[in-house]
């Protein structure tokens, strides 16, 4: 599974270098048409995630997996004949659902097999995409460096087939409802407890027939909600950083590439050990609050480069990247702890869908936000980071107030003190009055 999100995620890498390039330069498509493309497929991916969990209630985990990589395979191959505006939009929206439906699929799939070990799960996961994502812009520069029409159509074909292969390597796994390659294979009990707790996930999610709805739970969509500022640092790396480098300061243009190398040389290196650093949903939850301040010094670099000297500049950029990126290792963990825990395992894979829309409405909402940060200037940095700051307070509280009622819910009844009288102490009873006797 590890080896099919590595070869996703190469693809992808692929066609986010090269996908506005290909509809500028062979396309012929405008700025405006491009944005009007881009914004529709971003409001279709916010779609993918509640729908992969529905459906992932009532068939298999990873049948669905391999249908979103098949889904993608065609319609990228559309892609090398489409040149009509109008069957363009809805093909690229199309992608863009089946790739955040796919997204869920494997963090359910994680859920399920890896049981306890969920997090490492997930930072291996992390760990593997990054990779992945770096390869992918690799072979996109090559591309892009011909810049013909048929080394653009080369770099589609390649996502294309990166799917296929993606798909063929999900076949082979075990599915969620089995023990599972991650939590077993070996007679530790902590393992068969995983597994036998992933089964009886599997099994409650099969039955969707009284479940609860994540629709009609305030406290969950109250954390889904809160969830999506927790986010902005991927609309920071992406947008928000190149941006201000480029109209807000004196620091050298060169400098952008730097900004993805760190993100992803540090994600790589210190996934792992972030995760292992984090147990549990209550520090889950604490490092929310971390992720909230973190962004906060972020915000307040950033503030300060304008005007500053390019040397200087340069400094802060970096140092912001470096901050922005430990948030997304704590953001990494425990937003996805959480949406787990405070879900209810019966209902666990609709519940996980919803929270996998925060994802897609921040890469919706978020580039937009940022360009009217940047237009207030420092000011807008500034309140930008106490926001976050004091949303992450608000989340944390909230978790965990939802955790000690989730835990008051699980807990077994109180012993009842024994009646007075009944022979285990206290007073005796009341004397019962004398049978009476039968009549001959």
């Amino acid at each position: 599974m590890l080896l099919a999100q590595f070869l996703d995620r190469a693809g992808t890498g692929v066609w986010a270098a090269a996908s506005v390039l290909y509809f500028t330069f062979v396309l012929g498509l405008d700025a405006g048409r491009i944005g009007l493309l881009l914004g529709a497929a971003a409001v279709a991916g916010i779609a993918g995630s509640p729908l992969a969990g529905h459906l992932a209630g009532r068939f298999p985990v990873r049948s669905l997996l391999i249908g979103c990589h098949l889904l993608r395979l065609g319609t990228l191959g559309a892609l090398l004949v489409v040149t009509r505006f109008d069957v363009l939009l809805p093909v690229v929206a199309v992608t863009y659902l089946g790739d955040r439906a796919a997204k869920t699929l494997e963090m359910l799939f994680a859920t399920r097999v890896a049981g306890e070990r969920r997090s490492t799960y997930q930072a291996l996961s992390r760990s593997t995409a990054n990779a992945g994502y770096a390869l992918g812009a690799g072979l996109a520069a090559a591309g892009l460096a011909v810049g013909t029409r048929e080394a653009y159509q080369v770099l589609i074909l390649a996502n294309a087939v990166s799917f296929l292969v993606a798909a063929a390597l999900v076949r082979r796994t075990r599915g969620p409802r089995g023990p599972g390659r991650v939590a077993a294979g070996t007679g530790d009990p902590d393992a068969k407890a995983a597994a036998a707790e992933a089964e009886a996930e599997a099994v409650a999610a099969a039955r969707p027939s009284g479940a609860p709805s994540p629709w009609r739970d305030r406290g969950y969509l109250r954390f889904v909600l809160l969830d999506i500022p927790m986010h902005l640092d991927d609309s920071i790396l992406a947008v928000g950083l190149p941006l201000w480098l480029v109209d807000h300061t004196d620091a050298p243009h060169a400098l952008v590439p730097a900004f993805l190398v760190i993100n992803t040389v540090l994600v790589v290196v210190l996934q792992l050990r972030v995760s292992a650093a984090v147990e549990g949903p209550r520090q889950a939850a604490g490092a929310v609050f971390l992720y909230g301040l973190t962004m906060c010094a972020c915000c307040i670099l950033l503030a300060l480069t304008a005007g500053a000297g390019a040397g200087a500049a340069s400094v802060a950029l970096l140092a912001a990247a470096v901050l922005a990126t430990a948030a997304e290792l704590m953001r990494s963990v425990s937003s996805w702890e959480l949406a787990v825990s405070l879900a209810p395992a019966r209902a666990r894979a609709s519940y996980l869908g919803v929270a996998g829309m925060a994802q897609s409405v921040q890469k919706s909402a978020g580039p937009l936000l940022l360009t009217g940060v940047m237009v207030a200037g420092p000011a807008g940095w500034l309140a930008l980071g106490a926001a976050v700051a004091a949303l992450s307070a608000v989340q944390r509280r909230s978790a965990v107030r939802r955790l000690d009622t989730l835990t008051a819910l699980s807990a077994p009844p109180a012993p009842t003190r024994p009646a007075p009288g009944d022979g285990r102490g206290g007073q005796p009873k009341s004397p019962s009055p004398p049978a009476s006797r039968p009549e001959r």
